[in-house]
């Protein structure tokens, strides 16, 4: 009895290829934020509005050699959306970092002196600031968490409050995006 293999050859590839596609980064962070591709969604993203969005970030890995996902979220969110086609100066992006969060935003060579490892998040913090990203710094923590302004990444912001941001820049328009 000889089999024809071809039909089923043909319907393994259309598996296949239906999940071939790969989480991809960029175009905005080359190395951090993948996203999904999402073929054809039923809810259209709409690429003609401004997009201001506020993280509160305040959790961090008990590890220090991991990643804080939530700040990974802020190069996500901008991924998926220049993908989808909204413009990048259409995007605009603040991390308000507070809490536990507070030594993702230091300095490697301050990274080192306290946790014996550079910080994984520098690479991560500084890609997405060199994109317009604002990071902005609770003063509360700060103090509370002896993390002073002199061991921040260059750029950060320091502010009165992380309570005070959050109530500014929704006041401003901007979205809070909590996870």
């Amino acid at each position: 009895m000889k089999y024809n293999i071809f039909p089923l050859f043909i319907i393994l590839s259309f598996c296949y290829i239906g999940n071939s596609q790969e989480k991809q980064a960029g175009p905005i962070i080359e190395d951090f934020g993948k996203v999904w591709p999402i073929e054809n969604p039923d809810f259209k993203t709409n690429t003609n509005m401004d997009y201001k969005v506020v993280f509160d970030v305040m959790n961090s890995p008990e590890s220090h050699t991991e990643i804080n996902r939530t700040i990974e979220t802020a190069a996500r969110f901008l991924n998926m959306h220049a993908q989808a086609g909204v413009p990048p100066e259409q995007l605009k992006v603040t991390l308000v970092v507070h809490n536990k969060a507070s030594k993702d935003i230091i300095q490697n060579d301050a990274y080192k002196k306290r946790y014996g490892v550079v910080n994984p998040n520098y690479e991560m913090v500084k890609s997405l600031m060199d994109t317009g990203v604002e990071v902005v710094f609770c003063g509360q923590s700060s103090k509370s968490r002896d993390f002073p302004k002199e061991e921040l990444i260059p750029n950060v912001k320091v502010a009165l409050s992380a309570m005070t941001v959050l109530i500014q820049l929704q006041n401003e328009g901007y979205q809070l995006i909590k996870f």
